[in-house]
């Protein structure tokens, strides 16, 4: 590998490649980023290509084509010629230690290309070129013989070069030149250029930054909890298919409890098993929180002070383990995405968007059709219905307790949606907001513009959507229609306000990654948590006896969604800042009207309520406690009574039928 280098930099950097040729496992460089968006589109060329959409910058594992093939979006580089002299290049503008190449095949469901034998050169210049050896014969790379599984190759001889090129000798014979790679390698200091002398920024969190298996998430979430068993306590939801716990931490600083005016969040991660880097995230965070507390940071002290906070790492933990077993880059882009089963946990909800929009319809008053709190459908809780494990753990957790806010951590792209994620009459796209639409933006734009990739105005499209002119948000139904979200579950049949971010271009980033990853998404994990205390809360009481009315309708004049009371009296209502007229209700109580101010900060205004009970229901209450009805009631009860007795003796009177 050293004979690769010039004698100038050979001799400068002899000591350092010794050093990293005995101490690394070949196999550990990491991939360089063609599928993470590392490498730019500048660093790569091809010696032909057969469309601009099939361009070098296309040639990126797992990258995704739009609907239509031969658009500016395909799913690989394809060579404009068919022969062994083709190409595609990488430019890693720095020596590196290259070790290994993995291929896939043209990502497009129209035409099947693929490449299944390869040859590797190397440059330090781009002019002459050495082959990739194998003994004293040029090596020759096994590729791939379907679309999808990518297929790696460890060089026998890794060389230290600044260009690398992947030169195709077969391919699919019904088809044409067409790969997708990504190159590992190690990068080599340069000390003529001390900017790629320096190390690689990561994070400056002391976090545990690498992938963690189902026993090494337990293992993290009990220390974390013996670090901080003051603010955390592990509780587990239910299991998977396989028997595979759903462990949630929780942080509070009464941790077990319900408090009273203390709203619910919870993020979920893990929901597509192969989706991994929102499992690290939240790992890290539950670490971050309780280091950080301890610390004596006040802005996480408060935010455990005035929140209850639940972190589902894995709801696909069974998916996750498939994906895993695999590695980074080799588990590609859909394994483990199911579960056990074979079940897409996105689309396993009860579809209650379109049993409300067909009431709507039939309903000759559509205020009369209920926005909020849907139940469930029959044939969903029956134990025929195909429902994951999961699912139904998940289901039975948002009844169990009154979440306010929520995100659904995904990957393989970068945006933020908002529901409704389900169109009407089953259109493949169309923006279908929610009675809510304006918060939903607002939690949206939260937490995309403190998100440092998503921010930056020069990244790179992840795929073939430009997610930017759009400011990084977009409606989910707007984006492509999932009927059964957990999102739009979330919001028609519970109190909480959930939202999904789409959180990197590749699905399962390799562990070099996950202190960018973190950094990236911290401020806006924070952040986004926070939001939690926006509108109105309050505790709806029972006049005479000041216990909390549970279930009890709080309406926004104005606002087509309704949320209702806890078990304990308590509400929280989402809300932009502006004038509200807020209307409350419950069974055999009167109604209750006032009007609460929200501010810009994130401070909740207090907007509590004391209901007063109907006479009927109160009356009932009287007796059942064996107590007496006070004098001026019986003397209403009595003028009822005559009044009843006149309008039936007038009936009578007019030839009424008999009762």
């Amino acid at each position: 590998a050293l004979q690769e280098l010039t004698p100038r930099k050979c001799s400068a950097c002899l000591h350092t490649l010794k050093f990293v040729c005995l101490n690394l496992n070949l196999s550990d460089c990491p991939p360089l980023g063609l599928e993470s968006l590392k490498v730019s589109d500048d660093q790569l060329e091809s010696s032909s290509y057969l469309s601009v959409g099939l361009g070098p910058h296309r040639g990126r594992l797992n990258i995704q084509s739009g609907l239509e093939d031969d658009d500016e979006y395909d799913g690989a580089w394809c060579a404009g010629v068919e022969d062994q002299e083709q190409w595609l290049q990488l430019n890693a503008l720095r020596p590196t230690l290259f070790t290994g190449v993995i291929l896939q095949g043209r990502n497009s469901i129209w035409s099947l290309n693929w490449v299944r034998t390869y040859k590797v050169q190397f440059s330090n210049d781009s002019s002459v070129w050495q082959p990739c050896m194998n003994g004293s014969e040029e090596a020759v790379f096994v590729g791939n013989e379907d679309l999808e599984t990518p297929v790696l190759a460890l060089f026998p001889e890794p060389s230290v070069a600044q260009y690398i090129r992947i030169n195709p000798q077969t391919w699919f014979s019904n088809g044409t030149i067409c790969l997708r790679a990504e190159v590992l390698g190690c990068p080599v200091p340069d000390p003529d250029n001390p900017h790629f002398s320096e190390t690689e920024s990561g994070s400056s969190d002391d976090l545990d930054f690498r992938h963690h298996n189902y026993n090494e998430m337990r293992k993290l979430m009990k220390s974390v909890n013996d670090e901080c068993p003051n603010i955390t306590r592990i509780y587990t939801i239910g299991r998977s298919y396989t028997g595979l716990k759903l462990y949630v931490m929780e942080i509070s600083d009464n941790p077990g409890k319900h408090e009273l005016g203390e709203p619910e969040f919870r993020y979920v991660a893990g929901m597509h098993g192969n989706e991994v880097l929102g499992r690290e995230l939240l790992l890290n965070l539950m670490q971050y929180i309780c280091r950080e507390y301890n610390r004596g940071n006040q802005r996480v002290i408060q935010l455990v002070k005035d929140t209850r906070i639940h972190l589902l790492p894995s709801m696909n933990p069974d998916g996750y383990e498939a994906a895993y077993e695999k590695g980074s880059e080799l588990s590609g882009w859909a394994l483990g995405r199911y579960s056990f089963e074979g079940i897409d946990m996105n689309h396993n909800f009860p579809d209650l968007n379109n049993i409300m929009w067909d009431a709507q319809e039939m309903a000759m008053d559509k205020r009369r059709v209920s926005n909020h709190y849907i139940p469930m459908p029959e044939y969903y809780t029956s134990t025929e219905a195909l429902v994951a494990p999961e699912t139904r753990a998940v289901i039975s957790w948002m009844q169990d307790i009154p979440f306010v806010l929520s995100a659904n951590l995904h990957g393989g792209e970068l945006v933020v949606t908002y529901p409704f994620d389900c169109t009407r009459d089953w259109i493949p796209r169309q923006d279908t907001p929610t009675a809510d639409n304006d918060f939903f933006r607002w939690l949206a734009t939260v937490y995309a513009s403190a998100n440092l990739v998503m921010a930056n105005p020069e990244r790179r499209i992840c795929h073939s959507e430009d997610f930017q002119q759009h400011n990084n948000i977009i409606n989910g139904a707007d984006w492509h229609t999932v009927p059964g979200s957990m999102n739009d579950f979330s919001y028609l049949h519970t109190n909480c306000f959930e939202i999904t971010v789409e959180l990197s271009c590749d699905k399962f980033p390799h562990a070099s990654e996950l202190p960018i990853e973190w950094e990236n998404n911290k401020e806006s994990l924070l952040l986004y948590m926070e939001q939690v205390h926006r509108g109105i809360k309050g505790v709806i009481r029972d006049k005479d006896t000041r216990a909390g009315i549970a279930n009890a309708v709080i309406k926004v004049d104005g606002l087509g969604h309704d949320i209702r009371s806890a078990v304990d009296g308590d509400f929280w209502h989402l809300l932009n800042p502006g004038e509200y007229k807020i209307t409350v209700w419950a069974e055999g109580y009167f109604p209750r009207i006032r009007h609460c101010s929200v501010g810009s900060e994130p401070r909740a205004t207090i907007c509590d309520f004391t209901l007063t009970k109907t006479s009927q229901d109160r009356l009932k209450q009287i007796l059942a406690s064996g107590g007496k009805i006070p004098r001026d009631n019986q003397v209403r009860i009595r003028a009822m009574r005559m009044r009843k007795l006149r309008q039936r003796g007038e009936t009578g009177g007019r030839g009424g039928a008999p009762s």
